[in-house]
């Protein structure tokens, strides 16, 4: 671990400080440094429209459909002010093929800026419906829009993550990771569990697409109790969920439960069955966070190993089996898999200390680090930063020739593509 590490390590108790000390800092440093605005083979794939931001979300979901012609988009006015914004926002289809030309398919009034309305292509063909949430009738829900006849229906509850047939969704409390967690949940509806630190009902629910019943699966005290540590048990210790991903074949997930201790925060990884069986504690070092499932059996994640230090690590689910890979990357980032080279993970940085922010390339059998390779370089103004700022979220094409991801180097949010060379 860096001495940067470390520091910033310790004034994680001290997030009000931090902010501060981390802006002065880069400032000082951006001002050092040598200037950057973009690089590598990238191409823009939303209107180059300084009036609006243009992006789309995370990058556990493709913005592709299953030809590779179509590409979603949202489009706001504002995204560098509030993190979870009240204001709507529209969802584009962009035509590759067509000069990037698009049409605006819907509305939503629940989105965020790091994980969009949870739009996305829905399986097994991706060709003819999208799922994305709304709130309809004052209430929080997710849409099936049929892209090219416009039909919809809409479900009781809004999506999380969506399983590749397209027959499940696992959901959350939006309100309750609004609260907790800006940037990732919705502000339109009150939370209910307000005050509550370790609320007395459901933290995960199941829903069938097909017919909108909506299963009650698993619930805050169930986290809780599952193997439990002191530190959960400290009195006002706060408790919640996120970053819920099903595996390939939909039959278990993943989910990152957390829990605060004044400013200390805790995480554990733990994967279970879809029906809330077969709980287990795949990660339990206190920091882990961003993971993707590999295959049914293994997933990839960035975590802080308590013996090993930060970095990324590939692991056995149900087991204590686990590779460090690439060992001299010790920042955090978001890795995906490609859909054709089971080996081969892109993943980002946050902005370094001169504000630059990379896209990269790996394989996951690589201990070494030789197989580590940067394919965009992209600035970041500090208009964008703290809960509003954006990350790069790399996502794959369905064919792996490509990526795409948000940036602001050219002042505001626009959606990015850059070809992959395979080797």
């Amino acid at each position: 671990m860096s001495l940067e590490q470390k520091i910033n390590y310790q004034l994680n108790k001290y997030p009000g400080i931090k902010k501060h000390i981390k802006r002065g800092y880069q400032r000082m440093m951006y001002a050092l440094s040598k200037k950057i605005k973009s690089e590598g083979n990238i191409v823009r794939v939303s209107p180059d429209d300084p009036e609006h931001e243009y992006f789309f979300g995370y990058y556990d979901k493709s913005p592709w459909d299953g030809t590779g012609r179509y590409m979603l988009c949202m489009r706001a006015k504002d995204t560098w002010t509030e993190p979870d914004p009240l204001d709507e926002a529209e969802i584009l289809l962009i035509d590759t093929k067509d000069g990037n030309g698009f049409r605006v398919l819907a509305k939503t009034h629940t989105w965020n800026v790091q994980q969009g309305c949870m739009a996305q292509w829905m399986g097994p063909d991706y060709s003819s419906q999208i799922l994305y949430n709304d709130m309809r009738k004052g209430r929080y829900c997710s849409v099936i829009l049929d892209v090219k006849s416009g039909e919809e229906r809409v479900l009781p509850m809004p999506a999380y993550t969506l399983s590749e047939d397209g027959k499940t969704a696992l959901s959350l409390d939006f309100s309750r990771l609004h609260s907790l967690r800006l940037g990732y949940g919705y502000a339109a509806l009150p939370e209910t569990t307000k005050g509550q630190a370790l609320p007395d009902g459901t933290a995960i629910w199941r829903m069938d697409i097909e017919t909108g019943e909506v299963t009650p699966i698993l619930t805050y005290k169930d986290f809780a109790e599952f193997q439990p540590r002191s530190e959960m048990q400290e009195a006002g210790s706060v408790h919640k969920v996120n970053h819920i991903m099903l595996s390939p074949n939909g039959k278990r997930f993943m989910v990152l439960y957390r829990w605060f201790c004044g400013q200390r925060k805790y995480t554990r990884l733990i994967t279970c069955n879809v029906d809330g069986t077969d709980m287990y504690v795949l990660s339990d070092d206190d920091m882990v966070s961003h993971c993707y499932w590999k295959n049914d059996e293994e997933i990839i994640a960035f975590e802080r190993k308590k013996e090993f230090g930060p970095g990324f690590y590939l692991m056995k689910d149900r087991t204590q089996k686990w590779t460090h890979i690439w060992p001299q990357l010790s920042n955090d980032g978001h890795p995906s898999y490609c859909p054709t080279d089971d080996s081969l993970v892109v993943f980002d940085t946050y902005p370094s200390r001169s504000r630059i922010q990379e896209v990269k390339l790996g394989r996951d059998n690589d201990t070494e680090g030789s197989s580590v390779k940067t394919i965009v370089k992209v600035f970041s103004p500090f208009k964008y930063d703290n809960d509003t700022r954006c990350d790069l979220h790399p996502r794959w094409s369905r064919d792996g020739r490509k990526v795409c991801f948000d940036s602001v180097f050219e002042g505001h949010r626009g959606l990015y593509a850059a070809n992959v060379e395979h080797e």
